[in-house]
């Protein structure tokens, strides 16, 4: 009788040689327009840090992947599907905040709620599964639900990190801290994934902040180390 071959070889088979791999989410574009700054969108500043954080993760040797590499409108869905059939092993998205009364300012990072990994998670989950070769698909269903959890913890730390890289540049009394939110980007997410606010594009003093290059290297520089740590513990 041939023996099945146990599960966690199936999955080390796949992984054992791969290179890291990140995918990075610039957030909105397309119709799509995000928040409105000093004479930019929220949608091109994101796809400007997200090209600027690509290009230092690259110089380290890191596999990237952009949601979307120009401007052009995507869905919630298909951003989580792009990170979950790489498959990566972070997903980073980029976003820019905005107050009514456009006094706030600083920057922010999210981890998904335990409903937003439990309940909504698992809404997702026949749609943005991730691919697993020579495993079932019920299996691999159960597989993703497993990871989703898992990878909570490596998400918070992850972001612990990035806003320590950025209070390290911006300044500690910009620091608002690690939330906790349902973001959509994130449900479905089998591996570590937050959402980064790196500052109130509507603010009049940071939101001109934001659109100097000088500003945005710093910016980049900080989430990339803090990728880039992460992928070496």
């Amino acid at each position: 009788m041939k023996l099945a071959t146990p599960l966690f070889l199936v999955l080390l088979a796949g992984t054992a040689d791969a290179k890291p791999r990140v995918v990075l989410d610039p957030g909105h574009g397309g119709s799509n327009l995000g928040a409105r700054g000093a004479g930019v969108h929220e949608k091109q500043l994101t796809l400007e840090l997200a090209h600027r954080v690509a290009a230092n993760l690259r110089e380290r040797g890191i596999e990237v992947a952009l949601t979307r590499d120009d401007d052009r409108t995507l869905t919630l869905r298909q951003r989580v599907e792009v990170e979950n059939r790489i498959p990566a092993d972070l997903f980073v998205s980029i976003h820019a905040n905005a107050s009514p009364t456009r006094t706030q300012r600083g920057f922010e990072t999210y981890v998904l709620t335990a409903r937003g990994i439990d309940v909504d998670g698992r809404a997702l989950r026949s749609d943005a599964t991730t691919p697993r070769p020579n495993v079932d698909a019920d299996t691999a269903l159960v597989l993703d639900d497993v990871e989703r959890g898992a990878s909570q913890w490596e998400a918070a730390d992850l972001a612990a990190r990035i806003q320590r890289g950025l209070r390290d540049r911006r300044g500690h009394e910009g620091d608002r801290g690690v939330r906790q939110d349902a973001h959509h980007v994130l449900l479905g997410a089998t591996m570590p994934a937050v959402l980064v606010e790196v500052g109130f594009i509507d603010h009049p003093i940071e939101g001109r902040e934001l659109v100097d290059p000088a500003v945005q290297a710093e910016l980049a520089a900080a989430i990339a180390t803090a990728i880039s740590d992460q992928l070496s513990d």
